[in-house]
């Protein structure tokens, strides 16, 4: 059994799935059958340097067939052993190799925030040049182990990655949200730095996998909330008008919590909306002027404390905060007729208001 495992040399099946693959004996006998897949090609390797190559076939380990094997030639053993390393390099890609990690912190260009970038995906691997990555990585790397070559394929694409985003970001070419849209000139950036790194190792990153480029969850939510900031300011016109809004947004919810009035009147009164989104001006009547009427006749609700003009359906002073309608309603000392809010002389008679 042992004299047959030695007569035929091919790669196990449980190992077709790698770039590279180790004859596991250093001694090989004369006259072996090396049969090489046409995925492969074979290499015979003495102290670092390729001595000669099989391609795809059946081949008879012989120095009459191959006459650089003469220098493999075991005297010990009377010449019927070679003895040299013997790899079988893959053709075809390798893909499904996961990679990602953390990226950068990086300042986004839109929102001035410090970010961190994050991403997770596959990509694929394929031999460039067989007998480059033989000479370059052998003594330097296991070859033996694909997970370890494969590991070390990883970092140099997450590397190549975090440069080429930083750049791009940085650059104002890709946003920081929205990052997905960029997928493609992404991965073309990414595969280019790559196989710079990869050339002088005979390797090569053939294309990327489902991989994305998200944000860290705190920031993500983050760059929400100050999103949603953005728009509300800018719908109110000013911060100072959105804070309000916001206050009086509270408190509304407050009320209705505790039975009371409604948030919508708060927010309407606040941000100067009224019930069907449109802004009514908000000018503070000169004392002693009654409120101005509005198209369909209904008066503006004036507070008794400040004397402010607030819109139509607000229930609570934008001014001051006072509840509207809870100030009793004055008369006249003269005539005993009600006088309008604010008023300083009575309309029917003339007399002055105290």
């Amino acid at each position: 059994m042992a004299w047959f495992d030695r007569e035929f040399i091919a790669v196990p099946e449980s190992n077709k799935n790698q770039l590279v693959y180790k004859w596991p004996d250093l001694n090989i006998r004369r006259y072996s059958r090396a049969i090489v897949n046409a995925d492969e090609i074979a290499l015979f390797v003495k102290s670092g340097h390729v001595i000669a190559t099989m391609g795809p076939g059946r081949h008879r380990i012989d120095a009459d067939e191959l006459p650089v094997l003469g220098a493999l030639v075991d005297s010990l053993s009377g010449g019927n052993f070679y003895r040299a390393e013997l790899y079988f390099i893959s053709s075809r890609e390798i893909s499904g190799i996961k990679f990602g990690g953390r990226l950068a912190d990086i300042a986004d260009p839109v929102s001035e925030q410090v970010v961190t970038l994050r991403v997770f995906g596959e990509f694929a691997l394929a031999v460039r040049d067989a007998t480059q990555l033989i000479t370059s990585m052998t003594g330097t790397a296991d070859l033996t182990d694909p997970g370890k070559t494969q590991a070390w394929c990883a970092e140099l694409l997450l590397k190549a990655m975090k440069i080429a985003v930083t750049q791009g970001v940085s650059r104002g070419e890709w946003p920081v949200i929205g990052l997905s849209g960029h997928l493609e000139h992404i991965e073309a950036a990414v595969l280019r730095q790559t196989n710079i790194a990869l050339y002088e190792y005979g390797l090569r990153a053939t294309r990327l996998g489902n991989f994305d480029i998200t944000l860290a969850p705190e920031d993500a939510d983050r760059l929400k909330r100050l999103a949603k900031d953005v728009t509300y300011i800018r719908l109110a016109g000013d911060f100072r008008q959105y804070a309000a809004g916001e206050l009086a947004l509270g408190a509304g919810q407050g009320l209705a919590t505790h039975g009371g009035g409604s948030e919508g009147g708060f927010l309407g009164a606040a941000l100067g909306i009224n019930a069907i989104g449109q802004h009514t001006p908000q000018a503070t009547p000169p004392t002693g002027t009654p409120p101005k009427a509005l198209a369909s006749g209904t008066e503006q609700p004036v507070c008794g404390e400040c004397h402010t003009a607030n819109p139509v359906g607000a229930r609570f002073c934008m001014e001051c905060g006072t509840r509207l309608g809870s100030a009793q309603p004055k008369h006249c000392h003269g005539c005993g007729a009600e006088l309008v809010a604010g008023a300083r002389f009575c309309g029917s008679c003339g007399a002055r208001a105290s």
